[in-house]
C-alpha cells in the first residue's frame, strides 16, 4: 500500500484550480488522491473545510462537476482518485447511477465516513458489480466486532480514525491510532492508513511507522486556501518526504 494520502475538495475556488490543485497532489507524490464534494452539511469536518465546502456550493457546484473533474485528473495522472462522500449525496444521485459515472470517469471508489458496513448493503452490492472499493472507517471508539466487519467488508484500505471528533489540525496524534492499528491487523486488516489531525512531515512520518499510509486533509486545503496550488504543491511535497522515511 502506497504510504500517502491527500485530500483535495472538489470545485474549490473553482473547477479549473481543483483540478490543477489535484494534478499536483499527484505530481508532489501523493499515492491516493482524496476527493470530498461540497455538501451542505458536513459535520465529520472542521471549519477549514466547511469554508471551502461552503465556497465551492456558492460557486455553483454541481455532481456532474465531480465527474467532470476526475475524468480531468485521471487523464493526467495514473495515481488512484477515491471520493470521500457524505453518503445522502449518492442516495440522492442514485447508487448504480453514482457508481456507474465514477467508474465512467476513471474513479476508484468511495470513502464513506457517515455510512457502516452493516448499513452499506446496496453499496457493497453496487461496487461489487461496477469494481470499485469500499473504505469504511474504524474508530478508537469500535467494540471488536464492529472493527472484524469493516475489515472483512472494506476494500483498498480501512480508514483508521486517529482520534475521536472533526477533521482537522493538531500538535500530537493520539496514541489510541497505534493501538487502533494493531485491532485492524489481529481481525486481518491488510492495509490501515491513518487519518484526522495529520499536518506536517513529521507527523507522517510518525504514522506510517506502523500504519500503511497517513491521510492528510485540513492542512492542504489551508495550504491551497492561502497559497494556491504553489503553496498545496509545497506542502504536499514536504508530506510526501515524511512518507518516504517508512523503513
Amino acid at each position: 500500500m502506497a504510504p500517502s494520502s491527500a485530500t483535495s475538495p472538489p470545485a474549490y475556488p473553482d473547477v479549473a484550480t481543483s483540478i490543477e490543485a489535484a494534478v499536483a497532489l499527484a505530481e508532489a507524490g501523493a499515492d491516493v488522491i482524496e476527493l470530498g464534494p461540497p455538501y451542505s452539511d458536513p459535520v465529520m469536518d472542521g471549519l477549514v473545510i466547511q469554508e471551502a465546502t461552503q465556497t465551492a456550493l456558492a460557486n455553483g457546484f454541481r455532481m456532474r462537476d465531480l465527474f467532470t473533474i476526475i475524468r480531468e485528473v485521471t487523464a493526467r495522472t495514473d495515481v488512484p482518485v477515491l471520493v470521500m462522500t457524505y453518503w445522502n449525496l449518492v442516495e440522492q444521485y442514485g447508487v448504480d447511477r453514482y457508481a456507474d459515472e465514477l467508474v465512467a470517469a476513471g474513479g476508484a471508489g468511495l470513502i464513506t465516513p457517515d455510512v457502516t458496513p452493516d448499513a452499506a448493503s446496496q453499496w457493497i452490492e453496487t461496487s461489487k458489480r461496477a469494481g470499485l472499493d469500499r473504505v469504511f472507517l474504524a474508530a478508537p471508539t469500535s467494540s471488536d466486532e464492529r472493527l472484524k466487519m469493516i475489515v472483512e467488508a472494506s476494500t483498498g484500505f480501512v480508514y483508521t480514525v486517529s482520534t475521536m471528533g472533526i477533521t482537522g489540525e493538531r500538535t500530537s496524534l493520539d496514541a489510541a491510532a497505534r493501538n487502533l492499528v494493531e485491532r485492524l491487523r489481529s481481525f486481518g486488516a491488510a492495509h490501515a492508513c491513518v487519518g484526522i489531525g495529520i499536518s506536517n512531515a513529521e507527523q507522517v512520518a510518525g504514522v506510517v511507522e506502523y500504519a500503511d499510509g497517513a491521510i492528510v486533509g485540513t492542512a492542504l486545503v489551508k495550504a491551497l486556501r492561502d497559497g494556491g496550488v504553489e503553496g498545496l504543491s509545497s506542502l504536499a511535497k514536504e508530506l510526501s518526504a515524511g512518507a518516504s522515511k517508512r523503513a
